[in-house]
């Protein structure tokens, strides 16, 4: 067990026709002048977008927009975002949408905060504490970036997907509607869900194992995932498992899961150089690379592996070895049940020798960098994982 610190200053307003109250919570949180980011036309097909804009209307609230974040949100409209509200003078941004939408919205908050290239924060150059007061309207549960520090954003040039993370930059508020969620494809829901799925896992294998208490709370939350996907895959408009799952996004996000133990991160960062490259869904890249980081660090600790094969899907053990490989198998065969890859064929690449050196490569920062706390893995071992997952 280690020392943690467990911050988690979001308010959440959760369940039917919440989004209503978005007046009221920006005046409650200072926002006169508002910026609304948000992605491509579901929000606007939906009605969602322009009841929103009514409900600032009603509530004499002043309001800006800049849509078109893409998946693997971009530089460049981050960029776009930053001058636009600097020169408005905005004082809240607005996200409505998923991950992506939010992780833009905290760049353009990061960037509005300093009188340099917001991409030295990305790129680790330099470093701020600040950020610009940001709100969610949540409509796809997944990346639990509603009450997470992070944002990942991905630069055009060179094709680089890095992260910045402070608490300053956790959303004042989340208004989370499962009813928002209805209409998402079923491809992006199940990608939602390993992305959900994974936040945990990330911090649950862990060198040092967590709290007693941490392991149930995580436990519970993947077997509650599990539950519920087949159920919102085939009745996409069932509230109580949407809601389930969107409840569960953000509490695997917003350091819950993880607390008292260190965690390890090595699939997230494989999957950035992914996304980064080949712009593939976060989720799905995920569950191309889960089990062959698995096979390649298990050994490390087979115990904590059996316990996952046990606790999740009630495998006797039958040896750590044995029973931790039974676990990463069915956890593939979780996958697959979702239409989600289990390897970078199923993902749609089918990548060369030359092509794998390469993502190793920029994963290890040109072999500056190693990834991982469970196994520490060098530019090498990155190399393996992503060959074995061919």
């Amino acid at each position: 067990m280690e020392n943690f610190k467990y911050y988690t200053p979001t308010k959440v307003i959760f369940g039917k026709d919440t989004e209503k109250e978005i007046g009221n919570l920006l005046k409650e949180f200072n926002g006169k002048k508002i910026l609304i980011h948000y992605g491509g036309g579901s929000v606007v097909r939906s009605g969602l977008l322009a009841k929103v804009k009514n409900y600032l209307k009603e509530s004499n609230i002043d309001y800006l927009e800049l849509g078109g974040v893409k998946p693997n949100p971009r530089l460049s409209l981050v960029k776009k975002g930053i001058e636009l509200g600097k020169r408005e003078n905005i004082d809240f941004i607005l996200a409505i949408g998923g991950g992506s939408v939010i992780d833009s919205a905290k760049g353009i908050g990061y960037g509005m905060m300093i009188d340099y290239d917001v991409w030295d924060l990305y790129s680790k150059n330099k470093f701020s504490n600040n950020c610009m007061p940001i709100g969610v309207i949540l409509t796809m549960a997944a990346a639990g970036s509603e009450m997470s520090p992070s944002s990942v954003i991905t630069n055009e040039e060179g094709w680089l997907k890095r992260s910045f993370s402070i608490d300053n930059a956790r959303p004042k508020f989340a208004i989370l509607n499962p009813e928002l969620t209805y209409t998402l494809p079923k491809y992006q829901s199940a990608s939602g869900i390993v992305d959900i799925m994974m936040h945990t896992m990330e911090r649950y294998f862990s060198p040092t194992g967590n709290m007693e208490i941490t392991d149930e709370i995580a436990e519970g939350l993947i077997r509650t995932v599990i539950r519920n996907a087949p159920i919102i895959m085939e009745n996409p408009a069932d509230y109580e498992s949407r809601g389930e799952i969107m409840w569960a996004s953000s509490l695997a996000h917003n350091g819950l899961t993880g607390c008292g133990g260190t965690g390890d991160w090595s699939s997230h960062q494989l999957e950035h150089e992914l996304g980064g490259i080949y712009d593939v869904a976060h989720g799905a890249g995920l569950s191309a690379i889960w089990g062959s980081w698995a096979r390649y660090v298990f050994k490390e600790n087979p115990k904590r592996f059996a316990r996952f094969a046990n606790k999740i899907f009630n495998i006797e053990n039958i040896g750590d070895e044995n029973t931790a490989l039974l676990g990463i198998e069915t956890m593939e065969k979780f996958y697959k049940s979702i239409d989600m890859p289990t390897n970078l064929k199923e993902l749609g690449l089918e990548l060369s020798l030359e092509e794998i050196k390469i993502l190793a490569n920029k994963c290890s920062f040109n072999g500056k960098r190693t990834i991982g706390s469970f196994k520490e893995l060098t530019e090498q071992d990155m190399f393996e994982i992503y060959n074995n997952a061919k």
